[in-house]
């Protein structure tokens, strides 16, 4: 755990917008929060999606997620409670416990499952999807997990506690590097009363969702209330360095920022690509069995 001093935004993005999920369902009947909709995709780009999930009640997850094939993106699962086994068409095995993250590049094509590891208990965290480039998505499929213990976190002198799951804050980086989309992802523990200002690139698409219970003021001299279990969308102002967050109430709040690629994007489920020629060939694939070759 490293420890350092807060560098304060001079001037901090606004909030252009809140957002309040929507409840539906996946997999073999999990039941979650969908708060990046597919009509944000164009607002938020490079992100295609964010499922908040969280429940005590075994039958609202025990289904999980059977095999299921991914093509044109990555996926990036944070775990907060619970157990989930990983397997995929590449051979990969994995665990995901409370604290660990899974991220996964599907690439040209990949076929994975991730199924219950428990029958009873509380199981939470939060899966978002990060589109690839067109000239990346038939890349190799790819897939890594980190271990609680191996994402980087920073404890700031005030109580403040954050963890660097991809790029880098403070000087500190993430557990994840990516090119071309460059997102940042933070996971940030706020004391009541205390602030934490968040350096972002000017021209990345960004924004917060508040959990954990808790409210908090986002912004610097006319912040605005996000209570818990909203996303606010992050205006884009060529002026400002960064985002400062306060919580009114002690909460956890997902930052998330990256490069817009700015590419047109074509979704069918679980294939994202370019043009409805590519989704075709996608599902195609899938049907004959040819997705991850």
């Amino acid at each position: 755990m490293n420890t350092t001093t807060l560098t304060p935004v001079q001037h901090s993005r606004s909030v252009e917008r809140i957002v309040r999920g929507q409840p539906t369902s996946d997999g073999d009947g999990v039941k979650l929060t969908r708060v990046l909709t597919q009509p944000l995709q164009k607002r938020l780009d490079p992100f295609l999606m964010l499922d908040a999930f969280g429940s005590d009640a075994a039958s609202d997850y025990i289904g999980g997620f059977p095999s299921h094939p991914h093509r044109g993106f990555e996926t990036v699962t944070i775990m907060l409670e619970g157990r989930m086994r990983h397997k995929d068409s590449v051979g990969n095995v994995g665990l995901l416990e409370p604290g660990s993250v899974q991220w996964m590049t599907a690439g040209r094509g990949i076929i994975h499952s991730e199924m219950p590891e428990q029958e009873e208990g509380r199981m939470a965290g939060f899966q978002l999807w990060v589109n690839l480039a067109a000239k990346d998505k038939m890349t190799a499929p790819a897939y890594r997990d980190v271990p609680p213990a191996d994402v980087p976190a920073l404890a700031l002198a005030d109580g403040v506690l954050i963890r660097v799951i991809a790029g880098s804050t403070l000087g500190v980086s993430g557990a994840v590097s990516r090119p071309t989309t460059e997102p940042l992802v933070l996971d940030i523990a706020l004391p009541a009363g205390r602030s934490f200002d968040a350096a972002l690139p000017a021209g990345h698409n960004a924004f917060v969702y508040v959990y954990g219970g808790g409210v908090v003021d986002v912004g610097g001299d006319a912040p605005t209330r996000v209570e818990s279990e909203r996303m606010a969308i992050l205006a884009n102002d060529a002026a400002a360095d960064g985002v400062r967050l306060t919580a009114v109430q002690a909460a956890r709040v997902l930052l998330v920022a990256g490069a817009p690629l700015n590419e047109p994007i074509a979704q069918y489920g679980p294939f994202v690509m370019n043009t409805t020629a590519q989704i075709h060939q996608a599902v195609e694939d899938f049907q004959r069995g040819a997705l991850t070759t």
